[in-house]
């Protein structure tokens, strides 16, 4: 028994997706234990004003993404020339020690700080799917893509969870050790368990990023893939200011307005969760592209009755099938990008996609607190409804594979 489970932890890319599975599902769980009661830690550094603290959680929320934005294509470029591997390390062991230390931190100013060094050195999950897009067969990379796209997913779901139990009992600190500890679990078993094929590039070898982008044979595809991922992002954040607010409004100020919100902002991530690793094999067979179409276009048709919604109810089920819809997009551009990507800027690519995910969270929280601000709290809804709808006809009319290409992704 124990040499079948050691020899099975030797080799095999479904070991690397189990492992890498495991490190994504922490990175998520890890993030979403610690932020949302971020604002409630920080109040606890200092004597600020509502203004005051409303800024500087804002901050300490989004430098992390804008660090990630603007320094994820450096790392790619390195991870064409020393490997992904390495990268998924770097991300986890920099994560270990700088969660830790906000445990310890006093000052608000260290923390965000902090936040902005994560936010510079992350990258496991998009460095994860890359490992596990290069590794797992052809025919195959559909479905450990959706399957790998949950382990965030579930993590980000049962994140909260567990956060708030420790914050009640052992205090905001608690939670910070418990999430470094985590993501130092992660470094050791992605260090001897995943094993990557990769053959280093020499730096005088590798091929410039414009040059890999004019010799694709649809380039406008991969275009398309990284507006998706930015659109995407930008919806599911967009309503993060807002949701408790709508919510009480829905409920005219009575019954556990808390509680209704944190099930409305689970419902997306839960559909996802049940739906991606179904819609990964689906995508096998049918094609991503066509996939990736029906998925944009579910999510629109979804809107639409979500800006007219009565009750919590509808909100609920609604956001339930808004994630159905994420559940086919998602798998379906990481598999496009996959398909689409030269094994000598395999990691260029993947951090190009995780700069606009980045700029995805930080757009979308901003417009959606501005228009909200401006027209109510629907008019969010409206705003997601419009950027779907332009990043459907991009995909449709722009994004198109030459004839000769299309039987060979769809």
């Amino acid at each position: 028994m124990l040499n079948k489970l050691a020899s099975y932890f030797r080799s095999g890319w479904e070991r690397n997706l189990a492992i890498l599975w495991f490190g994504c599902f922490i990175t998520g769980f890890g993030n979403s234990m610690t932020m949302p009661f971020m604002p409630l830690f920080i109040d606890t550094l200092g004597h600020f004003s509502p203004w005051q603290l409303n800024v500087l959680s804002g901050a300490a929320f989004s430098i992390t993404f804008l660090a990630k934005a603007i320094v994820s294509p450096l790392w790619g470029k390195l991870a064409d020339r020393k490997g992904r591997k390495l990268m998924c390390l770097r991300a986890s062991g920099v994560m270990t020690l700088t969660i830790t230390l906000i445990a310890l931190t006093t000052n608000v100013w260290i923390l965000i700080l902090l936040r902005g060094i994560q936010g510079s050195f992350s990258g496991y999950i998009n460095n994860a799917q890359a490992i596990v897009a290069q590794e797992s067969p052809r025919a195959k990379k559909g479905q450990a893509m959706g399957t790998l796209a949950t382990g965030q997913v579930t993590g980000t779901l049962l994140g909260p969870l567990m956060g708030g139990f420790l914050v009640d009992h052992f205090g905001f600190r608690a939670a910070f050790y418990i999430a470094g500890a985590l993501m130092f679990v992660v470094f050791w078993t992605t260090l001897f368990f995943v094993h990557e094929n990769f053959k280093p590039i020499a730096a005088t070898a590798m091929r410039k990023i414009k040059t890999v982008f004019k010799e694709l044979q649809a380039p406008r595809v991969l275009f398309g893939v990284f507006l998706t991922t930015l659109v995407v992002q930008a919806s599911a954040s967009s309503i993060q200011p807002i949701v408790s607010l709508f919510v009480r409004q829905l409920l005219h100020g009575h019954g556990d307005v808390a509680s209704v919100s944190g099930v409305v902002a689970a419902a997306p991530g839960m559909a996802t969760l049940i739906a991606a690793s179904i819609m990964g094999r689906i995508i096998d067979r049918v094609g991503a592209q066509k996939i990736l179409v029906i998925g944009l276009v579910t999510a629109s048709i979804v809107l639409v009755p979500m800006i007219f919604l009565q009750n919590v109810k509808q909100f609920i089920f609604l956001r339930f099938l808004f994630g159905i819809s994420d559940a086919a997009v998602i798998p379906a551009y990481q598999t496009l990008m996959t398909l689409n990507s030269p094994q000598d800027a395999f990691g260029r690519i993947f951090s190009y996609s995780q700069s606009f995910q980045a700029m995805g969270s930080v757009v979308g929280p901003m417009l959606g607190s501005l228009i909200a601000s401006l027209a109510g709290y629907r008019s969010v809804f409206v705003l997601t409804l419009g950027l779907e709808i332009i990043c459907l006809i991009y995909v449709i009319f722009a994004a198109k594979y030459p004839k000769k290409k299309v039987d060979s992704v769809n």
